[in-house]
């Protein structure tokens, strides 16, 4: 079997997994689209200081919290929970090649992102009249693959400080839940002390935002190409790749 279809059989069962896993399919597709109605019903009539109203950040900081749900958060518990079980010690027992299962995750989050957008998009025109930038498709693609890349990298890398199936859920809320409040995700920049947001700068979740902001603003014409937040992305999601092959671990650690 050549290792395209390896890598495509794996990404379907990989996907097949995922959706036969309640709480996953919860965490990653329903919450989101929880949190799009509350802030956005709340907060989304509100007017930034450039006319826009809110509704038209909320739209592209859930698309990003749903992208690092199916990436970062979403590797990081089960890719701990099975190593814990014993299933990854059994992966590297089959013909499957370790780096097949590796890119394989990957691959499943961005097919996960972009169903996420396909959803979050319509429902923010039909429901909030957030309009989209038709023209930023080829942009928008580019962040959810580097996105989707990056932030798998960085869920992988994550599992090292793990040390349990138990502790996985706790340790990666624990990270990401205090970034999603400062990154433009729940509370827009111009809300934000100054102060924390320079600390948000330095994480890769604002620039995932900001990334897909322009996609959705209305006084926004042609394509813009946001390099300065795919640097950063690329740059933590090195970062991930680096730590994962230092130390993911295959065999329980307990």
């Amino acid at each position: 079997m050549s290792m395209f279809k390896r890598l495509s059989h794996q990404v379907s069962y990989d996907l097949m997994v995922f959706r036969r896993n309640p709480a996953a399919t919860f965490f990653t597709l329903i919450l989101p689209l929880i949190f799009l109605f509350i802030f956005t019903s709340i907060f989304g009539n509100e007017t930034l200081n450039n006319g826009a109203k809110v509704a038209t950040l909320y739209v592209p900081g859930i698309l990003s919290l749903a992208l690092i749900s199916a990436t970062t958060v979403n590797l990081a518990i089960t890719m701990v929970g099975r190593r814990e079980r014993g299933m990854l010690k059994r992966v590297r027992g089959t013909p499957i090649p370790p780096w097949v299962f590796v890119v394989s995750q990957g691959i499943a989050g961005f097919v996960l992102s972009v169903l996420m957008t396909i959803i979050i998009t319509f429902i923010g025109w039909l429901v909030f009249e957030v309009s989209f930038n038709w023209e930023t498709i080829p942009a928008l693609l580019i962040s959810l693959i580097i996105g989707a890349a990056c932030f798998s990298a960085m869920g992988l890398g994550l599992t090292s400080i793990i040390p349990s199936e138990d502790a996985a859920p706790a340790v990666t809320n624990a990270i990401m839940l205090p970034l999603y409040f400062i990154s433009d995700v729940f509370i827009p920049a111009e809300q934000i002390p100054d102060s924390i947001g320079t600390v948000a700068n330095i994480f890769p979740i604002k620039h995932q935002a900001r990334a897909l902001q322009d996609h959705y603003n209305p006084f926004i014409d042609g394509v813009t190409w946001p390099w300065e937040h795919w640097l950063v992305i690329l740059a933590w999601g090195a970062f991930g790749l680096l730590v994962t092959l230092k130390s993911f671990r295959w065999t329980p650690q307990r």
